[in-house]
């Protein structure tokens, strides 16, 4: 008479930490959460061949494997700015690798990329000095757009009085008496205006 054995086929989460290379030599400590669970019917051979533990002994191998393997292809700055292209490459790699032994992942995702605190350092030191590079180039172009205003500014104050020493050269003396006598007109009318208030 055989025994009846009552196998739990449901997702399982596994925490996957690694510390490994980039391709330009970086030290990279990353971490995989995986959501996995084993083909119903691949469970009798799972646990004859491999064990209760199958995940620690052969998913978290496989993951570490796989992360070492994808990582070492992008150097520190391509994994952060292309962490979802890394994310899914480890995922599809995984998945190939999992389905071998019987395994289906459900959910593949890096939740944790950190470098060295000497790297974090210089890439923040980098950061603000590119920012600073930013902030001079604007003052420049801001003080090239003030020089600019400022010519501009003298060649129609130039220009305005070349015309008013045409105007005088060419009306002569009536546009003077013109002048003084606008002139007398609105001081009367200020004055007026200020005693009839």
């Amino acid at each position: 008479m055989g025994t009846e054995t009552n196998y739990l086929c449901h997702s399982r989460p596994c925490n996957a930490p690694v510390i490994t290379g980039s391709e330009d030599l970086q030290i990279v400590n990353i971490t995989l959460r995986i959501l996995f669970q084993p083909v119903a019917s691949q469970l009798p051979h799972i646990f004859t061949s491999i064990g209760e533990d199958y995940d620690e002994r052969v998913l978290l191998p496989i993951t570490t494997n796989i992360l070492k393997s994808v990582v070492a292809h992008f150097d520190a700055g391509e994994l952060i700015t292309q962490r979802e292209l890394v994310s899914r490459q480890v995922s599809d790699d995984l998945t190939e690798r999992a389905a071998t032994f019987g395994f289906i992942l459900d959910y593949v995702f890096l939740t944790h990329l950190t470098f060295r605190k000497e790297f974090t350092e210089a890439m923040e030191a980098k950061k603000v000095a590119q920012q600073e590079a930013e902030r001079a180039r604007y003052v420049v172009e801001k003080s090239e757009q003030q020089k600019k205003a400022a010519i501009m500014s003298a060649e129609g104050d130039s220009k305005a009085a070349e015309l008013i020493t045409n105007s005088l050269a060419t009306a002569g003396d009536s546009l003077i008496e013109l002048l003084v006598l606008l002139g007398t007109f609105i001081y009367k009318f200020l004055f007026e205006y200020r005693f009839s208030v």
